[in-house]
Parts: structure tokens; C-alpha cells; sequence
């Protein structure tokens, strides 16, 4: 029996936590942190969701009262940046004392592979992953480079992605190719304005293109939700293409944990990295990185290659599953982890599938209220079911116009509350100037009152300043 399978069967986390408790108190040193940092984790049971009451503005209401967020703002920025839940922050800032108190301690139980087995195999469940599958990684750029920068790369070689990709992505595929001449090929996506209706097929019509195009593509990375216009791709349609061309596919899930519902068995990617901090709200530094049944797939397309993918930070080389061999990377952040890891906990009693639901029906509430108040605003962010999330991203004024937006977003925050943030793009490719838009995130912790509070101030400011 490998190592993985040994922990997950042998250990309990409440009773490994309970143990150490035990054993630390045998030592001659005081426990009681310990047992505070158990409880500071624990969410209070009587508000989780049941059946009857689940979507009702009751429950809603609840769930907004478990976060710290500065009441004198409406923060619409998760995107950037998620906030942590109270139980969440309590059991990080315990967690963090007690590392600090008992640093020798600490690090020999909690830093324990056995002991972060546990933790993967609590949060792989939520997105229909195995605990073999799953790393718990810094960030969605710390996943994305260890795929990309892992990869047995030859010169010719062709990276497929798309030209509304993020930095995280550009910079290690620019790096894939100075280091080995790879060639990076951008499907031109369509972009939604407000005008011109797009639909899925019109996605998977660009990247089959551009596969026909491109006859020595070994790669294909593309965003589940741009960030740069919320467009949703329908991620599980690109996969079933990749795998009709025998291509693995990595994707950029940056903006999808924690809002989407997410199956990475249904979809049948080979490669989802994503973040913890944001839209999942844990705290920062933290990721989910999920590796397909131990990469075998990629074994099969890349079979002309010795070793197709390099371990290049790990420090447990010979363990017997590649997802031990990325998560083991010397002293990790056990507090972080924990914490991403509690926060996971929460949205799975509270439901993926109700966040999902609820986080999109605020995001077509946004998107629909801004036409209403704005008639002629370009609106890039598509209110269809395939490609819809809870992303709003939209411009009143002149395209081009960077600073006037710049100060649109200042005023909002300074006279109104609300806290949204700026973002640009490209519309096409070959454009050499950028497209500037505001940028909305409607999350589970805002309800229906904030979205239309929002657009009110919209409205108000861009009558005074149109």
C-alpha cells in the first residue's frame, strides 16, 4: 500500500489534531492553543443550509454575516481578491500563534505528509477530483508554471492559447519559448460588445481553426472565465476537442474556483490551476493545482518524449504519485493551507451548485440592470447560460479611454462605496491599442440590494461625468 492510500485510510483530522493535542500536552507544553485552533476552524453548524430554506433571502443573509468586510464599503473586487470568512480567519490567526509558539512542534505534525493528505483528501471531493489528483499549491500562476515550465518542450513545437490569456500564462508559454523555440499560436476569441450575439459554437468554431491550422500543436491553455472580459468558455467542449487531436489541456482557473461548480472528471481536462484566494476566499499564496489521473493521458500523446513532464519544485521525487511528488516542496505554509482548505469545507456544506446558481443569477441581475441604465455602454460580458459568470465587465464612455475610466472607478469608491476595479484587452489580436473596461464581481457574500445600489451609483456618476 503506497503512502497516499496509508494516510487517507489511517488518519482521521479531527483525531490527528485531537492526538497532537495529546501528545504536545505529554511534552511538558500547554495544549490549549492547539485546542483553540481546532475550534477556530469549525464553522457554527446552525446557519448551514438545509433543503427548505437553502435560496431564500434568509439564508442569504446569514451567510453575508460570516465575513469582516468594512461595512462602510461595498467591495465588488473579488476577482482581485477574496476576504476570508470569520471561522476561516480565526483558525488561520490561531494557527499562525501556535506555529509561532511551537515552531519545532508544529512543523514535525502539521508539516507531516500524512497530515497534508488529509487535507487534500477533504477538499478533492468538491470538484470530482481524487486525492492523487490534487496539489495544494501557492496560487493559479504556480500551477500554470509548474505545468508549463515542466514540460519536455522540443523547438516546433506549438502552444495553442488565446489572446485574452493572463500574464501567469503568457509569461511562462514566452518563456517555453526562448528556452526551447516554441511557437505560441493565439485563437482569436469573439468577443461579446452588447451588439453581435456569440454563442459556444462560435468558441470551439475558433480553436478547431486554429487545430487545423496548426498541425504540431502538443499544448492548449486557455482561461475558464477571462478575466480581462468574464466571458465563460465552455471549458468541457474545448477538452473534447483537445482529446479528437490527442493535445493535453491545461486551463486557467483562476476566476472559476469558488464560483463554478466544478467537476474536473466531467470536464476531463489534464491540467486545472486555480486560486484560493480569490473567488474560493481563502487567503492569499493558496491554489488548487489538479493533475489527471497521475498524467497518464499525458504519457499517451507525448509518448515521442522522454519524461514529458519534470518535477521542477518538488523535493520528494520518488514518491509513488506525481501530485505527492508537486506537493511536497520542502517547509510549506501549513496555515494557509488550512485555511484554503476550511474555506473549501464551507462552500461544500453550503453547496457549489447553490453558490453557482446563486453568484450567477446576482451576475445576470448586474449585467441586465447596466443595459437597462446604460443603453449605449459596450457590455463584453456575454448574459447567456453557456457563457455567462459572474464577472460584469462593461464601458460607457470612449474605448480608449483609460483615464476617464481610471477616474470613474476613484469616484465610485470615494463618493458612492462601491469598490470595482479597471481592467483592458484587445478586441482583435492585431490590435496594437487597448480596449479599457470596468470590471464588476458579484459574489456570495452581496445580495440583490447590492447590485442594484451599484448600478444606481453607475448611473448617477456617469450622468455627471458623461
Amino acid at each position: 500500500m503506497n503512502s497516499i492510500d496509508t494516510g487517507l485510510k489511517s488518519l482521521n483530522r479531527r483525531k490527528f489534531l485531537k492526538n497532537t493535542a495529546a501528545t504536545v500536552a505529554v511534552a511538558g507544553l500547554s495544549s490549549s492553543v492547539l485546542a483553540n485552533t481546532v475550534n477556530a476552524s469549525e464553522l457554527d453548524p446552525d446557519w448551514l443550509p438545509s433543503s427548505h430554506h437553502s435560496h431564500n433571502r434568509k439564508f442569504w443573509n446569514k451567510v453575508q454575516k460570516q465575513f469582516v468586510l468594512d461595512k462602510r464599503t461595498t467591495y465588488m473586487n473579488v476577482g482581485t481578491t477574496g476576504s476570508m470568512p470569520k471561522h476561516v480567519l480565526a483558525g488561520f490567526t490561531d494557527n499562525n500563534k501556535a506555529i509561532a509558539k511551537y515552531p519545532w512542534d508544529m512543523d514535525e505534525r502539521f508539516g507531516s505528509w500524512p497530515y497534508m493528505s488529509e487535507m487534500i483528501a477533504d477538499v478533492a471531493p468538491g470538484f470530482g477530483a481524487l486525492p492523487h489528483e490534487m496539489v495544494l499549491s501557492r496560487n493559479t500562476t504556480d500551477g500554470i508554471c509548474s505545468i508549463i515550465n515542466g514540460l519536455h518542450f522540443e523547438e516546433g513545437d506549438v502552444i495553442l492559447t488565446t489572446h485574452h490569456e493572463h500574464m501567469a500564462a503568457t509569461t511562462a508559454m514566452n518563456v517555453a519559448k526562448q528556452r526551447f523555440g516554441v511557437k505560441i499560436v493565439e485563437v482569436q476569441l469573439p468577443v461579446y460588445t452588447g451588439i453581435e450575439d456569440v454563442t459556444a459554437d462560435d468558441y470551439i468554431a475558433a480553436f478547431r481553426t486554429a487545430l487545423n491550422e496548426n498541425p504540431n500543436v502538443r499544448l492548449i491553455t486557455f482561461s475558464h472565465i477571462t478575466y480581462k472580459t468574464g466571458t465563460k468558455l465552455p471549458a468541457k467542449r474545448i477538452c473534447e476537442l483537445a482529446k479528437q487531436y490527442a493535445i493535453p489541456t491545461l486551463v486557467d482557473g483562476a476566476h472559476s474556483v469558488g464560483m463554478l461548480d466544478l467537476d474536473f472528471h466531467d470536464m476531463d481536462c489534464d491540467f486545472y490551476a486555480g486560486s484560493g484566494h480569490k473567488w474560493q476566499c481563502g487567503p492569499g499564496a493558496t491554489g488548487i493545482l489538479y493533475v489527471r489521473d497521475n498524467a497518464t493521458r499525458l504519457n499517451e500523446y507525448w509518448s515521442d518524449r522522454v519524461n514529458p513532464l519534470w518535477l521542477i519544485n518538488s523535493s520528494l521525487s520518488h514518491a509513488d504519485y506525481l501530485c505527492e511528488q508537486m506537493q511536497y516542496i520542502g517547509n510549506d505554509n501549513y496555515p494557509a493551507k488550512q485555511a484554503l482548505v476550511d474555506s473549501c469545507k464551507m462552500w461544500d456544506d453550503i453547496g457549489r451548485a447553490r453558490i453557482e446558481k446563486r453568484v450567477l443569477k446576482l451576475g445576470a441581475l448586474c449585467k441586465s440592470l447596466l443595459a437597462e441604465a446604460l443603453p449605449d455602454a459596450y457590455i463584453f460580458s456575454p448574459n447567456v447560460d453557456d457563457l455567462a459568470s459572474a464577472l460584469t465587465t462593461f464601458n460607457p464612455f470612449e474605448l480608449e479611454d483609460s483615464e476617464l475610466l481610471t477616474e470613474f472607478r476613484d469616484r465610485l469608491r470615494n463618493q458612492y462605496g462601491y469598490i470595482i476595479r479597471t481592467t483592458n484587452f484587445k478586441l482583435y489580436k492585431e490590435d496594437t491599442a487597448n480596449t479599457y473596461a470596468l470590471r464588476i464581481s458579484t459574489h456570495l457574500f452581496h445580495d440583490e440590494k447590492d447590485v442594484q445600489g451599484l448600478v444606481d451609483a453607475i448611473k448617477k456618476l456617469y450622468k455627471r461625468m458623461a
